[in-house]
């Protein structure tokens, strides 16, 4: 079919689990076919199978390019401990188990119908034995759980929509009770890029770097090739209407 469109089919190094259709509570699961989806910074291309996590019908999470994308910066540079805040459809907390750098995965989330739903589909199930053993599940509050254990890098993703006001601050927050090396959290592509363009900044390297020294959080990104492109990308493809208040529209 992608040949038709004149497309790709979507393909990536991450794996990527089987997901059946299912329901718990207010949440479900649903698969879709043929689906033509942009990535977070790549082109169109034809998603063959996407599945997605619902919830009262409306999507929460599905495996867009987009969406996978989104984490792959955090997830290449992942290492040691790593800690996902917000199962979604705990796929970013199984590629970090599949890491050869990670050594250990724990998984916040308070939702026990989203829980009650992975216990259900039981992903971990398709990993190897070694991968599997990493992943931990713990029900909390991602602004409240505190690490009992040293943290290499925090991945948080408690977020709907990609660009949140006071997202830096709750980012914060999680970082106060876990004390990581190192963050990663989703969307913080937009974060920089409004938070830089506001502040006057270009979004280059320099721009960035400075960007990320005023969150006071330490951000993994820089080191990932061609990341300011992917920042400035990411911005002018998704931030829309979502600028800080007061930012120029144009550089």
């Amino acid at each position: 079919m992608g040949q038709l469109l004149g497309v790709p089919s979507f393909a990536t190094r991450w794996f990527l689990p089987h997901y059946r259709p299912l329901r718990s509570g207010s949440w479900e699961i649903r698969t879709s076919s043929g689906v033509l989806a942009q990535g977070y910074w790549s082109p169109a291309v034809l998603v063959e199978e996407l599945p997605a996590l619902l919830r009262d019908g409306a999507v929460w999470m599905s495996l867009t390019p987009m969406e996978i994308e989104s984490q792959e910066i955090g997830l290449a540079l992942s290492r040691g401990h790593v800690v996902v805040m917000g199962m979604g459809m705990g796929w970013a907390a199984m590629a970090a188990a599949l890491r050869d750098e990670v050594t250990r995965v724990t998984v916040v989330e308070r939702d026990g119908d989203v829980l009650a739903i992975h216990r259900e589909l039981d992903l971990f199930a398709q990993l190897p034995d070694a991968a599997r053993a990493k992943l931990r599940v713990v029900q909390a509050d991602a602004l409240e759980w505190q690490a009992d254990a040293p943290v290499d890098l925090l991945m948080p993703d408690i977020w709907l929509p990609l660009v949140s006001d006071g997202r830096v601050e709750e980012v914060r927050r999680m970082q106060a009770n876990v004390g990581a090396e190192a963050i990663y959290f989703w969307g913080q592509e937009m974060e920089i890029a409004r938070h830089a363009r506001a502040a006057g900044r270009a979004l280059d390297g320099r721009g960035i770097a400075d960007t990320i020294a005023e969150f006071g959080l330490p951000l993994v990104g820089p080191t990932y090739p061609g990341h300011a492109d992917i920042v400035a990308t990411v911005a002018q493809r998704w931030m829309r209407d979502r600028w800080l208040p007061g930012t120029p529209q144009s550089e």
